[in-house]
């Protein structure tokens, strides 16, 4: 049904040729000189130019009398102009600004992250290789309102604005990654960021662009691996992390012959065990001493290559890619014998765009995804539990002309989603989701103003078999079929209300249908430390702790947030900077709620033990486990309530001197139920300096993040003691290889014992302990 509806749409694209026309024009600076290099767009074609040496473009045999121009240089504000009628001349003026500006491509809107009304971050370039690491949650560890799960070095997933699982969508190249890291905090997530070209966080509501499971916020992972263009270029970089004595080997290029572009990447990391400050109550008596988080080695490698076919109005193109990772699951053995995760994911992509001569559309683009996941839990040499996905996924989006000078695009786009697990750690029973949806995108400038606007409509199914209930009176093995229609509705606008400034604004409305394993979970969720049980099911206990579950008589409610975002930014001169507030109202709100009960795991299970007497957290037994005793484990229900989630967010960047820039970052996440109380494991506040020095060839920056102590709070949750992350990097570019870069970093040089907060195994496993990496990164 899927792909009749979307063959039906894209043979409305039929050509119908209107007059042509041409621009000429000029880009200047704030001073009147010519800015050489800069690309000029007509936005909603792949028509583009660059201005000469005296700043001038010519654009000719344009399709259409109205047309709307994005313009952009390094170092510059982009800009956007409309221009009406035949041949036109034109002087265009860009502002110089520190802020490193980055158009988005996670958003249907042709903007930068510091012209759209939606918060945006994006980590690129040189940036985004600084900050590489093993797991894309740690890589985004430092950006505002992102932090980290972190169940050690071996599984991270992005916690955006308090928010991740089931709410933060990880896609590559717009489309879900397809793995299962949403349902479990040890699962990894495999959106690699180690050949990617960029990577953006949406932060809020994202589900107008992509669905039912964005409600938090979307991490996008874009890379080259289906070519655009004709151009050649590729990277290579080699690495040695001392913190894990993990050698990284990884390179991509991307070469053209014809009308044909090539693409090939790869990646290999292998890791010991990470090292970690010795805790003080174990030797208090050390100076600096150091221990190893038991069980968190990892080996990783992939492999993508990919193609396309390019001519003038567009291009289509095919990747392939297998990634295969085995790590450790820290914490998790079974009778003295380390649990291990085997993981191996192929995926396809398919990716079309294409502009047209068309009285009513401009644009076309297609995007198509397959994966085939599976990660087994080896126990020595015995598979435990299996975890299997496969995922397709399709999306046409159709742009229009401009019409009335409102441009936009209507959107389909459908999942089917088949998942299962096998074992004795299966919380979750085999389901499928099938969803489709159709949204519709829309902005228009007014003068000094932008307003975009927009509306998603989606049907979701999900049918899920082997439902086991061993309640009074409704033992047996059950079916479960249910269906929603969530919608999304938003509105934004960005006021350019002075030279150098301007002021965004969005309000949403979103909705979200319980995942499965919200919905439907029954049994230890080993890796979390409970047992869960689904919303979907009643739990009914005695004084004496026994307790059963029957299937609940409420009906099965959506997740219902209502979000408003409001940023300050200053873009101009030598001072520039962000500055946010962002409240966000969600009934319905599905977490694990305690309910004071334990049940057996159903094997015999040894968690690693703290080396220090800690207070016990909502994931702490009640009472000491013998090894070779089926463990107890708390038992958690996913239930719903109204929550509140506000915060504040900036960054400022100071130009102090030519070769010296300061930056200084902070946010701030605060999370209630409305009835009382606190969510459990939101990230503490932070705030961070960081100074950058250029002098030739070198380049040395150095940043400090304070992370106060978190203690509000959730039910049988404990705080987390406060720390300081301190680094330091040294880079020196060669007068070889095209500029081969030569770099030495320090990693907590304080060798703070780091206890991540949002960590569900945060007593067992700190962050790395002081450490050095070295390496040496080409690009050509």
């Amino acid at each position: 049904m899927l792909k009749r509806s979307l063959l039906t749409l894209g043979c409305l694209v039929l050509p119908a040729w209107a007059s042509a026309d041409t621009i000429r024009g000029v880009v200047l600076d704030e001073v009147g000189q010519p800015i050489s290099g800069a690309t000029v767009q007509v936005v909603g074609t792949r028509t583009s130019t660059q201005t000469n040496s005296t700043g001038e473009f010519a654009l000719e045999e344009l399709s259409s009398d109205d047309v709307e121009l994005h313009v952009r240089a390094p170092r510059f504000m982009h800009k956007n102009a409309h221009v009406h009628g035949g041949d036109t001349s034109l002087t265009i003026t860009l502002d110089e600004t520190v802020m490193e500006v980055i158009d988005v491509t996670g958003l249907p809107w042709h903007v930068s992250q510091l012209e759209s009304a939606t918060p945006v971050t994006v980590l690129s370039g040189e940036s985004l290789r600084d900050q590489q690491a093993a797991t894309l949650g740690d890589t985004l560890g430092k950006q505002i309102g992102v932090h980290s799960s972190y169940y050690g070095p071996v599984a991270s997933t992005p916690i955006i604005r308090g928010l991740s699982g089931p709410r933060v969508l990880v896609a590559q190249n717009g489309l879900d990654v397809g793995d299962v890291s949403r349902s479990g905090p040890d699962h990894a997530v495999t959106g690699e960021a180690t050949t990617a070209r960029q990577v953006e966080i949406l932060r809020g509501p994202a589900t107008l662009f992509y669905g039912n499971g964005a409600i938090g916020g979307v991490v996008n992972v874009v890379d080259d691996r289906i070519p655009q263009d004709l151009d050649t270029f590729g990277q290579f970089q080699l690495e040695y992390n001392g913190a894990n004595s993990e050698p990284v080997v990884q390179g991509s290029a991307n070469v053209a012959a014809g009308d044909f572009a090539f693409h090939v990447d790869g990646f290999w990391r292998d890791a010991d065990d990470l090292e970690v400050p010795e805790f003080a109550e174990a030797n208090p008596d050390a100076d600096a001493a150091y221990g190893v988080l038991e069980n968190s080695a990892y080996d990783s490698q992939g492999a993508t290559i990919g193609g396309s076919y390019i001519s003038d109005s567009g291009f289509t193109g095919i990747s392939v890619g297998r990634l295969e990772r085995t790590y450790g699951i820290p914490g998790h053995s079974h009778d003295g014998i380390s649990v291990q995760a085997d993981l191996e994911q192929d995926r396809v992509q398919l990716v079309s765009e294409y502009s047209f001569d068309h009285s009513l559309v401009s644009e076309a683009r297609f995007r198509y995804g397959y994966t085939d996941y599976q990660h087994q839990e080896v126990e020595g040499d015995a598979i435990g539990t299996i975890f299997s996905t496969e995922l397709h996924e399709a999306r046409l989006d159709l742009y229009h002309q401009p019409l009335a000078e409102w441009r936009g695009a209507f959107s389909l786009h459908g999942k089917r989603e088949e998942s299962w697990a096998r074992g004795e750690e299966a919380f979750a029973p085999p389901a499928t989701t099938e969803s489709i949806a159709a949204a519709v995108m829309e902005e228009r400038h007014f003068g000094d103003w932008l307003l975009q606007i927009g509306g998603r409509l989606e049907l979701i199914q999900i049918d899920a078999t082997d439902v086991l209930l061993d309640g009074e009176g409704e033992r047996g093995v059950y079916r479960s079929d249910h269906e929603f229609t969530p919608y999304s509705v938003s509105v934004g606008t960005v006021w350019d209300f002075a030279e150098g400034y301007n002021l965004g604004l969005s309000v949403s409305h979103s909705q979200r249908a319980p995942s499965t394993a919200e919905s439907l979970s029954f049994g230890p969720h080993i890796g979390a430390g409970t047992y869960e049980v689904g919303a979907l099911f009643d739990i009914l206990a005695n004084d004496e702790g026994d307790w059963v579950v029957n299937f609940s008589e409420q009906p099965l409610e959506l997740e219902t947030a209502n979000n408003i975002d409001i940023s300050l930014r200053k873009f101009s001169g030598n001072i520039g900077f962000v500055v946010g507030a962002f409240y966000n109202q969600i009934d319905n709100f599905y977490y694990e709620r305690a309910t004071g009960l334990f049940e057996e795991s159903g094997h015999d299970h040894d968690h690693a033990e703290d080396e220090h007497d800690h207070a016990e957290d909502e994931h702490d037994h009640a009472e000491d486990e013998h090894e070779g005793e089926d463990e107890l484990l708390p038992v958690y229900q996913f239930t719903s309530a109204d929550t509140e989630l506000y915060g504040l967010e900036g960054e400022v960047h100071w130009q102090v001197a030519d070769p010296l820039i300061l930056r200084l970052s902070a946010d701030y996440i605060r999370a209630t139920l409305r009835d009382g109380g606190n969510l459990p494991r939101i990230p503490p506040m932070r705030l961070g300096l960081q100074a950058e020095y250029a002098s030739g060839s070198w380049l040395m920056s150095a940043s400090a993040t304070h992370y106060f102590k978190a203690d509000e709070t959730a039910e049988l949750e404990t705080s987390t003691d406060a720390y300081t992350w301190l680094d330091v990097e040294v880079s020196y570019t060669l007068p070889v290889l095209d500029g081969a870069k030569l770099f030495l970093r320090g990693d907590n040089l304080l060798n703070e014992t780091a206890r991540v907060h949002s960590s569900f195994i945060k007593d067992i496993a700190p962050r790395a302990a002081r450490s050095a990496s070295a390496g040496i990164r080409v690009s050509f």
